[in-house]
């Protein structure tokens, strides 16, 4: 129960602090400590991320931080995307997933880091 609590609580404070990164520290905390399979972590921290963006995007939303015509636009995208991207997870190998989600991250940081 202690891990559950931290992860979220780790997710939480990082999808606060950088707004976005949630998913980030959901998904491996859930395969590598609590033994969830792949998928389900993935599904399971789609859930567990909702709350957290609510949140956070209240404070976003007081402090006048939106960019409302950026924020709907993608969140249209957004809602298509997450829906083909669900329906994707069923289809593809668990090792491609891993494969995937790894050279995500690993091209983000790249692109943060050296910022470019």
């Amino acid at each position: 129960m202690i891990i559950k609590i931290l992860i979220g609580l780790l997710s939480g404070f990082v999808s606060g602090l950088f707004a976005a990164g949630g998913g980030m520290i959901v998904v491996p905390a859930l395969i590598h400590l609590l033994k969830i399979e792949d998928a389900k972590a993935r599904a399971t921290s789609v859930f567990v991320i909702l709350p957290m963006v609510v949140a956070s995007g209240i404070f976003y939303y007081n402090s006048n931080y939106i960019d409302w015509g950026i924020a709907i636009k993608c969140a249209i995208g957004g809602i298509f995307g997450g829906y083909l991207g669900s329906k994707l997870l069923k289809k593809l190998p668990t090792k491609v997933l891993q494969i995937a989600f790894t050279c995500f991250l690993i091209y983000v940081s790249t692109k943060m880091i050296f910022n470019c």
